[in-house]
């Protein structure tokens, strides 16, 4: 039994939830909007202000599918309605970041500058003002991308174990190596 699958997904009243014949659920909220394709076998049911996800037999794929398809459809319903945000921290000295239009300007210790243009529905902000490291701001709808976009930037440099230099998501915390020890 489907633990996950069988709690109900809860939809405020600012959220609009439509599905069409093709099997596309639409949600549509304050943030903006979000599709997604739903299995055949993975039906909803709308009952007051709640979603309710069933599946069509006890087979082991629809049982699986019938929790993910609970989780992607949570995962709508939150982004149209609060929506999704990652917060990347860059260290290093002469580390820059800088947004001009919608292109992201990117100096990280390499000879040429690095240039990221987010695909759409994605908003970026650097928070330079604390005047410690920047911080780039990565907010959207699709939490699926919102995590892709900042895995793609964060791999540009990531965090190396000696001094810690790179791009880290907020909070995280890398494991450090001890350096070359001289002899004695």
């Amino acid at each position: 039994m489907s633990r996950i699958g069988n709690l109900p997904v809860p939809i405020s009243d600012k959220v609009e939830f439509s599905i069409n014949a093709d099997n596309i659920a639409t949600f549509k909220g304050e943030k903006g909007t979000n599709t997604l394709r739903i299995h055949p076998n993975i039906s909803i049911e709308k009952s007051e202000n709640e979603l309710i996800i069933k599946r069509s037999d006890d087979q082991k794929s629809n049982r699986a599918l019938h929790g993910l398809f609970r989780a992607l459809i949570n995962n709508a319903v939150v982004g149209v309605s609060e929506g999704y945000t990652k917060k990347l921290e860059i260290i290093g000295v002469g580390f820059r970041a800088s947004i001009s239009g919608d292109v992201l300007e990117l100096n990280l210790g390499y000879s040429h500058p690095i240039f990221f243009v987010p695909p759409e529905g994605i908003s970026m902000e650097v928070d330079t003002k604390s005047g410690k490291n920047p911080i780039l701001i990565i907010s959207g709808v699709d939490k699926e991308m919102v995590g892709q976009v900042s895995a793609k930037i964060r791999s540009f440099r990531k965090p190396e174990p000696y001094k810690g230099k790179g791009i880290r998501y907020l909070g995280e915390q890398v494991r450090r190596k001890a350096g070359k020890s001289a002899a004695k």
